[in-house]
């Protein structure tokens, strides 16, 4: 059996994406060994063909390269392969300084003598959506209908459930945050006024950044309807948040993370665009609905402007989010 190890996104989203490229690796009968920043390690646990999930031990920024060099003097021998999804350079110093044989990964940031099977890096503007990207450095044709899915048990559901007095499928997932910047964000307003209306118990999720939007829409929420709204951001792990979107209804977010994990879930749900593209980052789930005005021929004047990929709106209207009314979301709900 071949041994790979996996360089991981540090995106929660992107590890999402990079599902497909594992299964492939697995039915071709490689062990899959993961090795993934902490914050997005939990998701390559519900992700049963990875054989063992390591959670890297750096630090935020920097190349690190002592530490780096350090770390990987314990893994000589033990891959024969390794697999870089991130198109930095430090991201590929760990199979390099392990003197793995084969490293596969994009061109890019000098990596010429890091990597020794490096595959052409599309320029942005013509970069296919991204699993298909990632599924690429398998090396095998056919990636283009590649699609994410996760799965945890019904027994780590229930056990996350029940010390909330939840039932499976009984509430709605509302995750207002993006980590990118407000560009990608709806407004609180939007998501408070939408929370009040649904008729199942509603939990926000997000990080403990998300905290203060969560708390503006839970009072909001509760001041009409006691108990109706409750703000779980930064007070789950992604373990524990994983599970909850996996038990929900339903979900309603931005263009996140959190998105992607409920589309390889197949959970019913609505994805709001603003500055982003859902031609690059779709949510890959029969059962969910995209909101983007940029192509809603109703929608006028045309969002000539979208998308801009910018973190803050460069016009200051922001009207690609700010139209979508709570009305359409609850509609398509």
């Amino acid at each position: 059996m071949i041994k790979s190890l996996v360089i991981a996104p540090q995106w929660i989203g992107d590890a999402v994406m990079t599902e497909p490229l594992l299964r492939r690796l697995a039915a071709r009968g490689e062990r899959i060994t993961v090795a993934a920043v902490p914050w997005v390690a939990p998701v390559y646990r519900a992700m049963p063909q990875v054989a063992e999930v390591w959670v890297l031990p750096f630090a935020r920024g920097g190349v690190q390269w002592a530490a780096r060099r350090a770390y990987a003097a314990g893994l000589r021998g033990q891959f024969a392969k390794a697999y870089v999804c991130p198109n930095s350079l430090k991201s590929a110093l760990i199979p390099f300084f392990a003197g793995i044989p084969e490293r596969i990964g994009y061109r890019g940031e000098l990596r010429i003598g890091l990597l020794n099977r490096r595959l052409p890096n599309p320029p942005k503007h013509s970069r296919p959506p991204m699993v298909a990207f990632y599924s690429a450095l398998s090396c095998e044709a056919g990636v283009e209908a590649d699609r994410p899915t996760l799965q945890v048990t019904a027994n780590t559901i229930q056990t996350v459930l029940a010390p909330r007095g939840l039932q499976a499928h009984g509430f709605y997932v509302v995750a207002p945050g993006a980590e990118y910047g407000p560009a990608k964000r709806w407004p609180a307003a939007h998501f408070s006024a939408l929370a009040a209306r649904l008729e199942l118990p509603v939990l926000l999720l997000g990080s403990a950044k998300d905290d203060a939007v969560c708390t503006e829409i839970a009072e909001a929420v509760n001041a009409q309807r006691p108990g109706h709204c409750t703000n779980l951001a930064g007070r789950t792990s992604l373990d524990e948040a994983v599970a909850l979107i996996a038990g929900a209804h339903a979900m309603v977010s931005n263009d996140s993370g959190l998105m992607h994990v409920a589309a390889a879930f197949g959970v019913q749900q609505v994805a709001l665009f603003g500055s982003s593209s859902p031609l690059h980052t779709p949510p890959l789930n029969d059962a969910a609905t995209v909101i983007w005005l940029k192509n809603d021929a109703a929608y006028q004047p045309p969002l000539n402007c979208a998308p801009c990929f910018q973190r803050e709106c460069p016009l200051g209207h922001t009207r690609c989010l700010q139209d979508i009314t709570p009305d359409k979301v609850l509609s398509v709900l």
